[in-house]
């Protein structure tokens, strides 16, 4: 598990006006209704993020980042993977979510993915603004997984992502958008040589792997509470808003 209830994600540099956000519930190509939460910034946003949380699915810190990145200037939805399991209503700490995300596939999540894409894309202007993925361990793999789900991406962003070559490589072939990988220097879940190879396998697609290791950061470190992360933190966001900015 990555963030508890009581996390909150770290604010972006700068920090514009929120315009609106709350919980929203989309439908997937399956029929499949799945919780969410939107998050717009007040003015025009610079482009769309999906919000791939870790293994416990949607809770309070992914609801917090999705306003964040909305601070940041993006109309942001951040999905739930659980609705074809567990049904839309609101969970807490109690929930038993290993019982859950053993019953998820890659088909499913790209397909609430997709959701969340055509529901960006139907704002006003949406069409025309790049989306972006970003997903934190479990989420951060797929996130990467989603280069190649035919979503039309802009970029995809995982934070300390396990088991890539587990959750991701199968969709190498088919990848179209580059990639960010943000690691955890002192994350045990999945060795450094295993994030390698999957960065020489999408570079050797042509296409760009931006990863940056942070030398003694936690699984989880982007997380406000971390004060002696806060540097890692702060790095994480200029490199997120540098790599959005490029690819839009």
């Amino acid at each position: 598990m990555c963030h508890t209830d009581d996390s909150r994600a770290p604010a972006p540099p700068q920090k514009g006006a929120v315009g609106t956000h709350g919980p929203i519930e989309l439908v997937a190509s399956d029929g499949t209704r799945l919780r969410a939460h939107s998050a717009r910034p007040e003015g025009r946003p610079r482009g769309g993020v999906v919000i791939l949380p870790d293994v416990r699915g949607l809770h309070p810190y992914y609801e917090d980042l999705a306003v964040r990145f909305a601070e940041a200037g993006f109309s942001t939805v951040a999905i739930d993977y659980f609705g074809r399991t567990a049904g839309t209503a609101p969970r807490d700490d109690a929930f038993d979510w290993k019982s859950h995300v053993a019953r998820t596939t890659p088909e499913g999540i790209a397909r609430d993915v997709a959701a969340a894409v055509a529901f960006l894309r139907a704002e006003p202007d949406g069409a025309a603004r790049p989306i972006f993925s970003v997903g934190f361990c479990f989420g951060g793999s797929n996130s990467w997984r989603q280069s190649g789900e035919g979503h039309g991406l802009a970029g995809c962003i995982g934070f300390y992502g396990g088991r890539p070559m587990e959750r991701a490589a199968a969709a190498i072939p088919k990848m179209t958008a580059p990639l960010l990988m943000l690691l955890a220097g002192a994350d045990q879940g999945t060795p450094p040589e295993e994030f390698e190879q999957f960065a020489a396998q999408v570079r050797a697609r042509g296409l760009e792997v931006e990863s940056h290791t942070y030398p003694g950061a936690p699984h989880s470190y982007f997380d406000r509470s971390f004060a002696e992360h806060r540097a890692a933190c702060d790095d994480s966001w200029k490199r997120i808003l540098d790599f959005t900015a490029r690819h839009s």
